[in-house]
């Protein structure tokens, strides 16, 4: 209404003692304005002279009509001093106005703080989500003192900033607000360490310290940021938002530091193969929230972020490099006893499963990194679906400790444990991925292959290891050379059992496989061969076909020496032998 008065458009020219008549009236309701705002600003003066010693009285009581008053005096005496600047910017009026004004703001910066202060514990900003900014002309009556508070500041918030005092009520707020944020951030177990701090700490203080930091950015995120920015929205959201995003930034900017800044420590740290998973979850759990921080945050803690997810994937790309680099340089020289699994298998294929948990990052990380390219027959298939840059990463893992066995393979004397060897390393391979996400990330093509390796070297190794007993039963030999036979064969099997007593096949779906098919070749030849022979040769048989069978059943077992398992490792790792 104040405004439609003082800034009303000019009509036509009227009389000059009608011009007189306006100009009288419009200066006396001015001077009303002043006197009115003068009446109760001086009442509620925070700094009376005569009454120094006195406690200062609390002008938002719980019936809030006074307040509500001296909001409206507060304002029609701005409304006033626009208007007097118009006319007379040096004029004794527009001065006294000016003092008024100082005065009130005063006033009103005390009660913005007492509210603040006496409401810290109190006051809840989770509230504010579904309520609208506005505030309604009366004063409504709330159950709820955080609401009620709120909507407090929010009006003397209002008042300030409208009255160009939005830098006070700012550092007032600011003043209040930002060491709760602080110690909320301390409470949920993340403080501020240098990273001479940090880097004195052992890795497994560290890892706690990560497990922590897990949680806290999840409250930090899904309850204290939010909060502060549901609070400061409301009561900064008008008229000036950049006021509230000011307002934000300044109280929450150490607190996201100290955050951010633990995870740009870990990334900093020395890089080293345990670093990985843990620096991952650092990595996802800033990408799980970034939807969060774009929302809430201005640029400057955006762009913090930013950066620290950006160290996180470096380093995450230097621990698979050093990975790689590492299986390529193994240089152990002992072979596994029994052709069993090889230790670098299980380390590496644990390792790689578990980053094929974290394959959402990875597919993040690994985006346009120059990587050592699959050999274009890796996938059989020319047609089959080309895999995402996660997968070929993965895949080019496998392929390099694959690689890598085939060396190892190499340093047994006898060829058939060779081949038995890679069968089993290969099966743990083929099981690994089948059973973990990397059978999603590679595919049935990929496994289909591989599967079809296990084959090969389990027909090689029965080829190799049993070819000398197979030699030793002719397909149609004559009854005058069945003697010679069985001598021939008994010690033919007697030396292949005695050399392969010792030899292992851990995987029992694989251990079945093999002795089936040993047992088909072997045995069912020898039973037709023994059928027919047998009378006449009863001095020379040593074995009959039940008990080849039971020879065959006991002399490839499972290993059961020693249980290598390979540590849990990262939030998402599972035991697994």
């Amino acid at each position: 209404m104040l405004r439609k008065i003082f800034f009303f458009k000019p009509s036509p020219p009227i009389s000059p003692s009608s011009s007189l008549q306006s100009k009288t009236f419009s200066d006396s309701l001015m001077e009303e304005n002043i006197e009115t705002a003068r009446t109760l600003i001086t009442k509620w003066n925070p700094f009376p002279a005569s009454n120094c010693a006195k406690t200062t009285p609390i002008l938002f009581t719980n019936t809030h009509h006074e307040a509500k008053e001296f909001l409206k005096a507060v304002k029609r005496l701005h409304s006033t001093m626009m208007h007097l600047i118009t006319q007379d910017s040096s004029s004794e009026k527009l001065v006294k106005a000016q003092s008024l004004m100082q005065c009130a703001m005063k006033r009103l910066e005390m009660e913005f703080y007492r509210i603040l202060a006496q409401t810290r514990d109190g006051l809840d900003p989770k509230s504010l989500s579904g309520q609208s900014s506005i505030i309604n002309e009366d004063w409504v009556e709330r159950d709820s003192v955080s609401t009620a508070a709120i909507m407090d500041l929010k009006a003397i918030a209002e008042c300030m900033v409208s009255a160009g005092y939005s830098k006070e009520c700012v550092r007032v707020y600011i003043m209040v607000r930002k060491p709760i944020v602080d110690e909320a951030m301390y409470l949920l177990g993340v403080e501020r360490l240098s990273f001479s701090q940090f880097q004195k700490m052992e890795w497994e203080v560290i890892e706690s310290r990560i497990k922590c930091w897990l949680s806290a950015v999840k409250l930090a995120f899904g309850t204290l940021f939010p909060g502060e920015r549901n609070l400061c929205d409301y009561i900064f959201g008008s008229p000036e938002r950049k006021v509230a995003e000011s307002c934000l930034t300044e109280t929450c900017r150490d607190a996201a530091a100290c955050l951010f800044g633990f995870a740009e420590n870990v990334a900093k740290c020395k890089k080293t193969p345990e670093k990985m998973f843990r620096t991952l979850d650092l990595y996802e759990a800033i990408s799980e929230h970034r939807q969060q921080i774009e929302s809430i945050f201005s640029s400057a803690i955006r762009t913090h972020a930013t950066a620290v997810q950006a160290r996180l994937a470096e380093a995450v790309r230097k621990m698979l490099s050093d990975f790689e680099s590492a299986i390529q340089k193994e240089s152990s020289k002992i072979p596994v006893p029994g052709g069993g699994i090889h230790p670098l298998t299980r380390y590496a294929m644990n390792y790689t499963a578990f980053l094929a948990d974290y394959s959402d990052a990875l597919a993040e990380i690994v985006t346009d990194w120059p990587q050592s390219p699959l050999p274009e027959s890796y996938y059989g298939d020319e047609n089959s679906t080309p895999p995402s840059e996660t997968a070929e990463m993965l895949a080019w893992l496998i392929l390099v400790i694959l690689c890598k066995l085939d060396g190892k393979a190499k340093l047994y004397k006898d060829t058939a444990l060779s081949y038995l060897f890679l069968a089993n390393n290969m099966q743990y391979v083929v099981v690994k991925v089948r059973k973990s996400n990397l059978g999603f990330l590679l595919g049935e093509d990929w496994l289909t292959k591989h599967e079809a390796k296990v084959k090969e070297y389990a027909s090689k190794y029965e080829r190799v290891g049993w070819s000398n007993v197979l030699q030793s039963l002719p397909e149609n030999p004559t009854a005058e050379e069945a003697v010679a036979i069985f001598q021939s064969f008994n010690a033919a099997f007697v030396e292949a059992c005695g050399a392969q007593s010792s030899w292992v096949v851990p995987d029992p779906k694989l251990r079945q496989e093999i002795k089936a098919s040993i047992g088909l070749k072997v045995v069912v030849r020898y039973r037709k061969f023994y059928e027919r022979n047998r009378v006449g040769s009863e001095s020379v048989i040593r074995f009959s076909p039940d008990d080849l069978e039971n020879c065959l059943s006991v002399f490839l077992r499972f290993c059961v020496g020693r249980n290598n398992r390979v540590p849990v490792i990262g939030s998402k790792a599972r035991e697994v032998g």
